[in-house]
Protein backbone atom coordinates (compact mmCIF):
# COMPACT_ATOMS: atom_id res chain seq x y z
CA UNK A 1 0.00 0.00 0.00
CA UNK A 2 1.71 3.54 -0.88
CA UNK A 3 1.53 6.11 1.19
CA UNK A 4 -1.15 8.75 1.71
CA UNK A 5 0.42 12.05 1.08
CA UNK A 6 -1.45 15.21 1.85
CA UNK A 7 -0.39 18.65 1.27
CA UNK A 8 -2.14 20.62 4.13
CA UNK A 9 -3.90 19.29 7.22
CA UNK A 10 -7.22 19.96 6.10
CA UNK A 11 -6.99 17.96 3.35
CA UNK A 12 -7.21 15.03 5.70
CA UNK A 13 -10.08 16.85 7.61
CA UNK A 14 -12.32 17.63 4.25
CA UNK A 15 -11.35 14.24 3.31
CA UNK A 16 -13.76 12.57 6.34
CA UNK A 17 -16.05 15.47 6.61
CA UNK A 18 -16.36 17.53 3.21
CA UNK A 19 -19.56 17.81 0.88
CA UNK A 20 -22.94 18.83 0.69
CA UNK A 21 -24.15 16.66 3.71
CA UNK A 22 -21.46 15.44 5.88
CA UNK A 23 -21.70 18.24 7.98
CA UNK A 24 -25.11 18.79 8.26
CA UNK A 25 -25.75 15.23 9.61
CA UNK A 26 -22.73 15.52 11.88
CA UNK A 27 -24.17 18.67 13.40
CA UNK A 28 -27.35 16.99 13.73
CA UNK A 29 -25.78 14.35 16.03
CA UNK A 30 -24.08 16.37 18.21
CA UNK A 31 -26.62 16.61 20.80
CA UNK A 32 -27.37 12.73 20.57
CA UNK A 33 -28.59 9.54 19.01
CA UNK A 34 -31.25 10.12 16.23
CA UNK A 35 -33.19 7.42 14.00
CA UNK A 36 -32.97 7.58 10.26
CA UNK A 37 -35.77 8.43 9.85
CA UNK A 38 -35.86 11.53 11.83
CA UNK A 39 -32.74 12.49 10.43
CA UNK A 40 -34.30 12.88 7.35
CA UNK A 41 -36.73 14.94 8.36
CA UNK A 42 -34.14 17.27 10.24
CA UNK A 43 -32.52 17.52 6.49
CA UNK A 44 -34.87 18.74 3.56
CA UNK A 45 -33.58 17.68 0.25
CA UNK A 46 -31.69 14.82 1.13
CA UNK A 47 -32.22 11.53 -0.50
CA UNK A 48 -33.37 7.99 1.91
CA UNK A 49 -29.69 6.64 -0.48
CA UNK A 50 -27.98 9.47 -0.17
CA UNK A 51 -28.26 9.45 3.90
CA UNK A 52 -27.43 5.90 3.99
CA UNK A 53 -23.98 6.31 1.77
CA UNK A 54 -23.30 9.43 3.70
CA UNK A 55 -23.80 7.60 7.04
CA UNK A 56 -21.96 4.05 5.79
CA UNK A 57 -19.08 6.63 4.91
CA UNK A 58 -19.11 8.54 8.59
CA UNK A 59 -19.14 4.97 9.75
CA UNK A 60 -16.04 3.60 8.12
CA UNK A 61 -14.37 6.35 9.04
CA UNK A 62 -15.20 6.28 12.64
CA UNK A 63 -16.29 9.11 13.17
CA UNK A 64 -20.13 8.22 13.82
CA UNK A 65 -21.54 4.74 15.34
CA UNK A 66 -24.60 2.51 14.26
CA UNK A 67 -26.69 0.67 17.24
CA UNK A 68 -29.17 -1.74 16.13
CA UNK A 69 -31.81 -2.72 18.43
CA UNK A 70 -32.65 -6.38 18.74
CA UNK A 71 -36.55 -5.59 18.70
CA UNK A 72 -39.39 -5.98 16.48
CA UNK A 73 -39.61 -3.80 14.27
CA UNK A 74 -36.10 -3.36 14.11
CA UNK A 75 -34.51 -0.46 15.40
CA UNK A 76 -31.55 1.55 14.65
CA UNK A 77 -29.96 4.84 15.31
CA UNK A 78 -27.17 6.61 14.43
CA UNK A 79 -24.84 8.97 16.90
CA UNK A 80 -21.45 10.28 17.04
CA UNK A 81 -18.88 8.09 17.78
CA UNK A 82 -15.96 8.79 21.06
CA UNK A 83 -14.27 9.79 17.98
CA UNK A 84 -16.54 11.56 16.34
CA UNK A 85 -16.82 13.82 19.69
CA UNK A 86 -13.45 14.88 18.78
CA UNK A 87 -15.05 17.30 16.09
CA UNK A 88 -17.57 19.05 18.22
CA UNK A 89 -15.90 21.89 18.71
CA UNK A 90 -15.22 22.37 14.37
CA UNK A 91 -18.99 22.02 13.77
CA UNK A 92 -19.77 24.37 16.73
CA UNK A 93 -17.22 26.77 15.01
CA UNK A 94 -18.69 25.88 11.68
CA UNK A 95 -22.46 26.89 12.66
CA UNK A 96 -21.02 29.82 14.66
CA UNK A 97 -19.35 30.74 11.41
CA UNK A 98 -22.82 30.26 9.59
CA UNK A 99 -25.14 32.10 11.83
CA UNK A 100 -22.11 35.64 11.57
CA UNK A 101 -22.36 35.08 7.80
CA UNK A 102 -26.08 34.92 7.94
CA UNK A 103 -25.97 38.05 9.70
CA UNK A 104 -23.90 39.41 7.25
CA UNK A 105 -26.05 38.63 4.52
CA UNK A 106 -29.42 39.83 6.40
CA UNK A 107 -26.52 43.17 6.85
CA UNK A 108 -26.27 43.80 3.23
CA UNK A 109 -29.96 43.58 2.11
CA UNK A 110 -29.90 39.38 1.58
CA UNK A 111 -33.60 38.02 2.16
CA UNK A 112 -32.31 34.97 4.09
CA UNK A 113 -33.82 32.86 7.19
CA UNK A 114 -32.72 30.41 9.39
CA UNK A 115 -34.91 28.13 10.52
CA UNK A 116 -32.71 25.92 13.65
CA UNK A 117 -30.19 27.14 15.21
Amino acid sequence: MSEKIYNIAVEATMEVIGGKWKPIILCNLRHGAVRPGELRRLIPGISQKMLTQQLKELESSQIVKRTSFNEVPPRVEYSLSEYGESLSEVMDSLCDWGKLHIQTLKNNGKSVCLLQD
